[in-house]
């Protein structure tokens, strides 16, 4: 019997955890979270000028919700990068992808595994960096609770849930990321090339995003949804900008992912 796409998914799970770049990556998302709580404890200064930055020395409930903010720039679309933008080119590089392609598994089923697997990897690396940044920002500034932007309170465990489900929204644009970083991957057969090729396009919507006379296009950048679980924040919650998010970043990520597949499943056997 022919394995089945979860079977190949496992396949594609040992390799991540074979490959450095995995722990690369989810040490970056661990440290920084640490240096910025060691930071937080041995300086009385705030970044108040972010949502959320006057707080870091009042709750550590703050301190992964800066770090949303932060993070967005260059640190969660590198790590996401850095497995994305590896996963098929890797194989082309290692001379391993036509033997995979020449086995009794469909093509299909080989793309559906590693979309899973960097999909995976993308979860897991904004789950070790929230959970790493709650337990030191808690330790740092106690777990507190902790004021929403529309100037009201809510406890410590209501924040915990507030904070859970912003990481949940941010997850939206970074799955879109990983989308197109899959789709470097597969185009581009290097993961230099790819790997760049992901963080320049994130850097570039950003760019695209403060460019004067182009505001009216930030409401459909992808970098602009990295703000959206900021509505959470608000009592009562404000969905719209969620809403948004969701229907703005599948614009950019499924049809990365039908391109990917359109060039994976015609991939020349003969040529690697």
């Amino acid at each position: 019997m022919k394995p089945g796409v979860l079977t190949v998914y496992r396949w594609e799970l040992v390799k991540l955890r074979s490959q450095k770049r995995t722990y690369l990556g989810l040490g970056l998302a661990a440290l920084v979270p640490i240096i910025f709580s060691t930071a937080v404890a041995t300086q009385s200064g705030q970044p108040e000028d972010v949502a959320f930055g006057r707080y870091i020395h009042q709750t550590g409930l703050a301190i992964p919700l800066v770090l949303l903010l932060f993070g967005s720039v260059w640190m969660f679309p590198l790590i996401t990068a850095l497995v994305a933008g590896d996963i098929v080119a890797a194989e082309d590089h290692n001379g391993t992808l036509k033997t995979i392609l020449t086995r009794s598994v469909e093509r299909h089923q080989i793309f559906a595994a590693k979309v899973l697997a960097a999909m995976t990897y993308a979860v897991a690396a904004i789950a070790v960096s929230g959970a790493v940044a709650v337990s030191a920002g808690s330790l740092v500034s106690g777990f507190n609770p902790i004021p929403t932007l529309s100037g009201t309170t809510v406890s410590a465990s209501r924040g915990l849930l507030l904070v859970g489900g912003s990481l949940l929204v941010y997850l939206m644009p970074i799955l879109a990321i990983a989308a197109i970083g899959l789709l470097f991957s597969t185009v581009f057969r290097n993961s230099a090339a790819a790997v760049v090729g992901t963080l320049m396009a994130s850097l570039l919507l950003q760019l695209v995003g403060i460019l004067p006379g182009l505001g009216f296009l930030s409401p459909y950048l992808l970098s602009t949804q990295f703000n959206a679980w900021q509505g959470l924040l608000r009592q009562p919650a404000d969905w719209a900008p969620i809403g948004r998010a969701a229907w703005v970043c599948s614009l950019y990520g499924l049809p990365a992912l039908g391109a990917a597949f359109l060039v994976f499943v015609r991939r020349d056997v003969a040529g690697g």
